[in-house]
């Protein structure tokens, strides 16, 4: 642990670095295959909706001997669609069966009570209409596109335009993902995913502001030096919070996975099921969305203004005559006096520097104690 701190404070002063916006055509690379896998799993699979958004019945029984997939195959053969059975605490069983015209509850209702030897009159039938179930889908969309637009016009006025859009491109990523990971597994999707969708969108949100609030306190002045680039110290900003978003994105994931694997896996709790995957999943690709696609397209999106370009066209003049010039030649001419130039050190540290590093002064030179006479 205090080597993961040790090398947290050294990655926040800038003493070691990773290039992340050197590599971003890597990133965007691996994002891209990421989300055409997601989508096509959507394509080729679907959704797998729940009974909230299809419609259908759900039917409670009692405690029973019955057993679970012995439930499920009575209540397909009875409907002729396909049902999903979990046991109750109390021994009964919940069967649900979505896409079903509730007109013939009655008749499965029937049926099962003759297969489970069950009376008619202790099975309980809660019924979801087709119409009820289209109006929770169409508040659920509406809800997330009100998302949406806020997001973008707060960080329009909080920072710029460039990374609200980035931010948004990054949301829609891990929406992606974590939509066509449900397609691909095949979880049942609930009210409850909805709610773990927007749960993890806040998340990725905050994560993402939190480099974005870096960047925007670290170009400050950026103009009236000729060291950094915007992307350098885009770089920088990513470097500088790096730990900081690696911890909280694991001490995030620790009880989210307790739910999904424990919860889920070994107690058979479907509802935790619903919500834990969508956390899981949109919590690591918010983590990775904010690092490796929001900051790089913004620091592509500023670079193609035209004094972001001249500023990058001065820092690699200027980088390039500093490599031409012999070091000798620098160290005499510093040796002689000459002043240094300005633009060797930034202009102060939110132009991305670390600190400066100055000679220690020997006030004590002459005197074998160093004290004043």
């Amino acid at each position: 642990m205090s080597k993961l701190g040790n090398l947290g404070a050294k990655l926040y002063r800038g003493e070691v670095g990773y290039d992340f916006i050197g590599k971003r055509k890597i990133w965007y690379g691996v994002s891209i295959l990421i989300t055409i896998t997601a989508i096509l799993g959507l394509a080729v699979r679907g959704l797998n909706m729940g009974i909230e958004f299809e419609g259908g019945a759900v039917f409670t029984t009692p405690k029973t001997s019955v057993s679970a997939s012995q439930a499920e195959k009575y209540a397909e053969d009875a409907s002729g669609h396909d049902a999903i059975v979990q046991e109750l605490g109390t021994g009964g069983l919940r069967i649900q069966i979505a896409g079903i015209d509730t007109g013939k509850s009655d008749d499965i209702k029937a049926d099962l009570s003759k297969e489970m030897g069950i009376p008619a009159d202790k099975i309980n039938a809660d019924l979801v209409g087709p119409s009820w179930g289209e109006t929770i889908a169409n508040k659920a969309w509406q809800g997330l596109a009100i998302f949406m637009v806020l997001v973008v016009i707060y960080l329009a006025i909080a920072f710029e335009w460039r990374m609200a859009v980035a931010a948004l491109v990054a949301l829609i990523h891990d929406i992606t993902i974590t939509v066509g990971i449900y397609a691909l597994v095949g979880f049942e999707v609930t009210p409850g995913t909805v709610i773990g969708l927007l749960t993890i969108l806040g998340y990725s949100l905050y994560d993402t502001v939190v480099v974005f609030d870096s960047l925007k306190e670290q170009t400050k002045g950026i103009e009236k030096q000729t060291r950094w680039t915007y992307s350098d110290i885009a770089n920088r900003s990513i470097n500088s919070t790096l730990v900081r978003s690696i911890n909280t994105t694991v001490v995030a994931l620790l009880p989210v996975a307790g739910l999904l694997f424990i919860g889920g896996g070994f107690l058979g709790a479907g509802m935790l099921n619903d919500i834990s995957l969508s956390l899981f999943v949109g919590l690591a690709a918010g983590a990775y969305s904010s690092i490796f696609i929001a900051t790089p397209l913004v620091a592509d999106l500023k670079e193609r203004e035209p004094k972001m370009k001249a500023l990058k066209k001065r820092v690699l003049a200027k980088r390039a005559a500093a490599a031409a010039q012999p070091e000798t030649a620098v160290v005499g001419h510093q040796a002689a006096g000459s002043p240094q130039d300005e633009d060797d050190e930034p202009q102060d540290a939110a132009a991305g520097a670390g600190p400066r590093n100055q000679p220690a002064r020997n006030r004590g030179r002459g005197r074998p104690s160093g004290k004043r006479r």
